[in-house]
């Protein structure tokens, strides 16, 4: 695997897709890597000499065959003749009206396959996902993950063998992790070196962003409250958000700030947590709390992209689990919350199958025995679930109470312990 190439782990369900008739639809946010992911793919049926067509609506060129689905068609019969063959379509937001569009096309019985690509703001302008029901498979391409930052990073020595390489290379792990709080996952900040060159491309990442997303699209008219809004937001991750407090803050209406929020989530900026809840009287069931899905562009919305470490480590570890939490989750129907009373006992994360609960707690701290705060106490006393996490930097522990068996794991082995979770 050549170096320069992060190698994402989306590609293999995306190959193994290229024989279904569905649509593969790749969706993330703006340098997520969506275009270097079907470039690869394109490559690879090259070489196998399948029949392949790139097309991109940011090429000028290339929109005039997306005016009307007569002239996409006349298109394909023009490069394939009879042949069946690949469709690599990027950019796909740009079409209006894109998910009507593809769905004609699908309807037509084309023995083409499609393989398409668009920023989040599909969610927000053109329902794809909607009028593609049924007829597509949808691919989320986030930022790179913090296993595959460690791959890329240690040249895929241990490809397939993280779970040992984080056993035993305790201090390199660590080390890596710091890096990843800092710069976060951008492919882009990760293949530059200096730190100069990072800040460049993480700044042209936001700039691309605010200009494209959410000046173009979606007409966001008071930019420069967006811009603050985010700034607020990167500064209290993890923490209850008033959104009367946020309106007054920006000079801003509840609803618009609400509206802002929705499009920082559907642009996969932000990912929001809810709270998990029996008892709506003695719980607090309003104020959600809000994560960055990508951390390094947090710490340069906060001013914070220079190398070192942000003092407020221990949410931003909080927002590093969650993403741990969330990448692991995601194919299956455990949702994800947070515990809060109203006498200010909270747990960091709960994991809910439906049938069990599993609370986490993390802490960025080096641990010299297994000791649990009032707050997870609490909603072991009262849930009484089978197992409990404190994932913390170094101690590997277990203890019981009740019948509640209280793990204590070093951060790396959260992602094993979550992918083979049974509760």
């Amino acid at each position: 695997m050549d170096k320069k190439i992060i190698k994402r782990d989306v590609l293999d369900d995306l190959r193994e897709h290229l024989n279904k008739k569905e649509i593969s639809l790749i969706v993330g946010p703006r340098q997520a890597g969506k275009t270097t992911i079907m470039r690869i793919i394109q490559e690879e049926l090259d070489k196998k000499m399948k029949n392949t067509l790139f097309m991109s609506l940011d090429i000028e060129r290339d929109q005039q065959y997306f005016k009307s689905q007569n002239a996409f068609i006349n298109k394909l019969n023009l490069e394939f003749g009879d042949r069946a063959g690949v469709v690599f379509i990027d950019e796909i937001q740009i079409k209006k009206d894109a998910g009507l569009f593809l769905k004609g096309i699908y309807d037509m019985g084309i023995k083409h396959k499609l393989i398409v690509s668009g920023s989040g703001s599909i969610e927000l302008k053109e329902k794809v996902h909607e009028s593609l029901m049924g007829r597509k498979r949808l691919f989320e391409l986030l930022t790179v993950s913090f296993q595959e930052f460690v791959n890329f990073s240690t040249e895929y020595r241990y490809d397939n063998r993280l779970d040992e390489f984080f056993s035993v290379e305790k201090e390199k792990t660590q080390d890596l992790l710091e890096k990843y709080i800092v710069f976060g996952g951008y492919p882009r900040v990760i293949l530059e070196n200096q730190i100069a060159e990072k800040q460049r491309a993480i700044d042209e990442i936001y700039r691309s962003y605010i200009e494209k997303d959410i000046s173009s699209f979606l007409r966001v008219e008071k930019l420069g409250a967006f811009r603050s809004l985010v700034k607020i937001m990167a500064s209290q991750i993890g923490n209850l958000v008033n959104y009367a407090e946020l309106a007054n803050t920006l000079n801003l209406s509840v609803k618009t700030v609400k509206n802002y929020l929705w499009y920082l989530e559907k642009t996969y900026i932000i990912s929001v947590l809810t709270p998990y809840h029996t008892n709506i009287r003695k719980e607090i069931s309003k104020s959600p709390v809000y994560y960055f899905n990508d951390i390094g562009l947090r710490n340069y919305a906060i001013g914070l992209f220079n190398g070192a470490l942000d003092g407020n480590k221990g949410f931003i570890f909080e927002n590093i689990i969650f993403l741990f939490l969330k990448n692991e989750l995601k194919a299956g129907n455990r949702e994800i919350h947070f515990w809060r009373t109203t006498s200010k006992a909270e747990v960091d994360f709960v994991i809910d199958s439906g049938s069990a609960l599993l609370p986490i707690e993390a802490k960025y701290k080096e641990l010299k025995k297994p000791v649990i705060k009032r707050s997870l106490r609490s909603f072991i006393e009262k849930y009484k679930p089978a197992k409990a996490l404190v994932v913390n930097k170094n101690l590997k522990d277990q203890i019981i109470i009740g019948k509640t068996k209280i793990k204590f794991l070093p951060f790396a082995e959260l992602i094993k312990e979550v992918r083979y979770l049974e509760f």
